[in-house]
């Protein structure tokens, strides 16, 4: 099993992880303070079950950070850039990554260096061995190393959030999430929809599951949040959220049949 603390996997589990194809995707904006140690930790954190592929999505930055991702891709050879030309948001940073990721499974990290990248094994064993329902695991921060204001913010969030969407998932705000590329591609895209993706696949009639992962520190840069914007948007993504799930399609995924032509079903009348 996973420390969630040190991120330890055993070696039976590191080599299972090993045979998925999963791919690294980071949104960023100005943070030019952080990016090089972080990405330099991603680096050796997918090594270890030999895989390189990372996109990062430099969300239209104003500080060095766009010049030192282009600088790191000689020391880093499995890193990819995406570039907006204006900031667009994390959701939207997120999305740009994913549709060029040539990747199964996306894990995805904040670009503030406070989501540890040690911590995918605890994200990516659930899937070995799952069947292709299981399309998120979800990390849940054990610890979470912010401001009280900031906890209890998140922490009433969330509470509001569980009782509106029912989804099971007490940290819908941690970056470290697991998910497949192609499930993730059939949702509807919105502004924000990173923070409600378990509500969203679950609505999809697919299967979830959690993780506890750890939380660092912020080392450098500024936080592109505050508990102000955060609520304003939050209440109007929450109801929307809420309303998508109300009148989703009303078959479910694993009940759904297909008769070829050409199959004994075919022509027949009972």
């Amino acid at each position: 099993m996973t420390d969630p603390s040190q991120g330890q996997t055993n070696p039976t589990e590191i080599a299972h992880i090993s045979a998925l194809d999963f791919a690294f995707v980071i949104p960023m904006k100005n943070e030019e303070e952080v990016a090089a140690g972080f990405l330099r930790e991603c680096r050796d954190a997918m090594a270890k079950y030999g895989a390189s592929k990372i996109y990062v999505t430099d969300d239209g930055s104003d500080d060095g950070t766009l010049a030192l991702l282009k600088s790191l891709q000689g020391e880093i050879p499995g890193l990819h850039i995406i570039c907006h030309p204006h900031s667009a948001g994390q959701s939207a940073a997120v999305n740009s990554a994913v549709r060029v990721a040539d990747a199964d499974i996306i894990v995805t990290l904040d670009g503030d260096g406070q989501n540890p990248p040690d911590q995918i094994g605890a994200l990516l064993a659930p899937f070995v061995g799952a069947g292709s329902d299981l399309v998120l695991v979800a990390g849940q921060r054990a610890k979470r190393n912010d401001t009280l204001a900031k906890r209890w913010a998140s922490k009433f969030a969330n509470k509001l959030r569980g009782a509106l969407l029912k989804d099971g998932t007490r940290d819908s705000g941690c970056g470290l999430k697991a998910f497949r590329r192609t499930a993730y591609l059939e949702l509807p895209y919105f502004d924000h929809m990173h923070r409600y993706l378990p509500a969203l696949f679950l609505r999809e009639g697919w299967k979830i599951a959690h993780a506890d992962v750890a939380h660092k520190h912020r080392e450098g840069g500024v936080s592109k949040y505050n508990n102000l914007n955060r609520a304003i948007v939050g209440v109007s993504d929450l109801l929307s959220v809420a309303w998508l799930i109300r009148r989703r399609k009303k078959v479910a995924r694993d009940q759904i049949t297909v008769i070829a032509p050409d199959s004994p079903a075919a022509g027949s009348k009972g």
